[in-house]
């Protein structure tokens, strides 16, 4: 394995896009309730470089109001395929307005609409109320810009602890852990 965390992810997710049938950037986002309670879903990962890795969502829904309300988050990514999984564990922060504008322009048209449409997370009286609500905003935006909604945005996970696991035989499996030193990374290797 590499030396470097974020150039070993890239090697794995490069590898991942070639053999996941869908999504290879799917990730188990654990966030914490205000109750102490843990709380998981699937998101897709959207962007990684040195600064942390990144996703996007709905600040009011219920994974956006969680790290809101405690700004740490643990994902972890697992291809079933190449019998490999990444955990990443850190503080989170919310991405910058130009990141968040770059990105979400970039989204179908559709997908736009839906961000604007979508009250995420809270309760729906009928499929027929959100399709009423995308016919609405369809109608309001018509054939211009759709701008950001000030309630969508990004996070970006800033790892203090990322770990690689790889199968082997006998379940005598490979897991080297990355923490942030001063001047790069510390690296342990750790039992199975």
């Amino acid at each position: 394995m590499a030396d470097e965390p974020y150039a070993l992810f890239a090697d794995w997710m490069a590898e991942a896009t070639k053999s996941e049938p869908n999504d290879p950037n799917a990730m188990c986002l654990a966030t914490c309730t205000p109750e102490g309670r843990p709380s998981a879903r699937m998101v897709l990962l959207k962007g990684v470089d040195e600064r942390g890795f990144v996703f996007y969502t709905n600040f009011e829904s219920r994974k956006g109001t969680q790290l809101l309300a405690n700004p740490f988050a643990a994902l972890c990514f697992h291809w079933k395929s190449l019998r490999r999984s990444i955990r990443v564990e850190g503080a989170v922060e919310v991405v910058s307005d130009a990141e968040a504008d770059e990105y979400y322009a970039s989204r179908p048209r559709g997908s736009r609409i839906g961000a604007w449409a979508s009250q995420q997370s809270r309760p729906l009286e009928g499929r027929w109320a959100l399709e009423k609500a995308v016919a609405e905003y369809t109608v309001k935006f018509g054939l211009g810009e759709i701008p950001r909604p000030p309630h969508w945005s990004g996070f970006r996970i800033i790892p203090d602890r990322i770990e690689f696991w790889r199968d082997m035989p006998f379940r005598l499996h490979e897991r080297r852990v990355f923490t942030p030193v001063e001047n790069g990374w510390a690296i342990e290797t750790q039992y199975p």
